[in-house]
């Protein structure tokens, strides 16, 4: 591309902003979020998947604002929950209820069962204003414990046990979760594969014709 690539991310959180800036720093992109533009409506997250979700933002946001768009939708799928809570993960005890409100709902839900496997999932979303657009996924394998441990961390992170490092997601280290968890799989997937994303993006993007004044 002539000129660099400008990526905006769906959020208005500047933690993830910042963690994307990272990711991207030795690539031609220059990262926005949706504090560096004016006022646009939220986007309700009523879909049935994760990939619904995610797509819904950044195919809007990219549609409103003229740009290419990243989004994600992550949470929990407990097995013996019939994948629940799922999409509804941050709201599953209700609207907004905290994230302790929420791991003592799963817990009560999985009272008596013995089968106690879960996955974190997550999917990104580029998404053009043309509607176009690419999906990169995550996951990421563990157990719900009867009971929460750990400090870190946030969502059900308390009660998610991953076997490979013998703790729960909320007894590790930041750095030592994204290296294992859903999400930092899907941005990594993301992040090797941006080469080919810039020519992809180059090719479906809309060529803008300009007409010189006429007198």
């Amino acid at each position: 591309m002539d000129n660099q690539l400008t990526l905006v991310i769906a959020t208005r959180n500047p933690g993830k902003t910042k963690e994307i800036r990272h990711l991207l720093k030795d690539f031609p992109v220059t990262i926005k979020n949706l504090d560096d533009f004016g006022p646009i409506p939220e986007v309700e997250e009523d879909g049935d998947t994760f990939d619904d979700n995610a797509y819904k933002k950044s195919s809007f946001t990219a549609r409103i604002l003229g740009f290419p768009a990243l989004s994600d939708d992550s949470g929990l799928c407990v097995d013996a929950l019939d994948g629940a809570p799922g999409v509804y993960s941050a709201r599953y005890a209700g609207e907004n209820v905290t994230d302790e409100a929420n791991c003592k709902k799963v817990l009560k839900e999985l009272d008596g069962k013995q089968n106690r496997n879960a996955s974190f999932k997550c999917v990104i979303s580029i998404a053009l204003p043309t509607g176009a657009a690419l999906t990169y996924e995550g996951s990421c394998d563990g157990v719900i414990l009867e009971s929460p441990r750990g400090e870190n961390g946030f969502g059900y992170d308390p009660v998610f046990f991953f076997p490979e490092f013998d703790k729960t997601f909320a007894e590790i280290s930041r750095e030592e979760k994204s290296r294992v968890s859903h999400r930092g799989k899907a941005l990594r997937e993301f992040r090797d594969e941006f080469d080919k994303l810039i020519k992809w993006i180059d090719l479906q993007m809309p060529v803008i014709e300009r007409n010189p004044c006429k007198e």
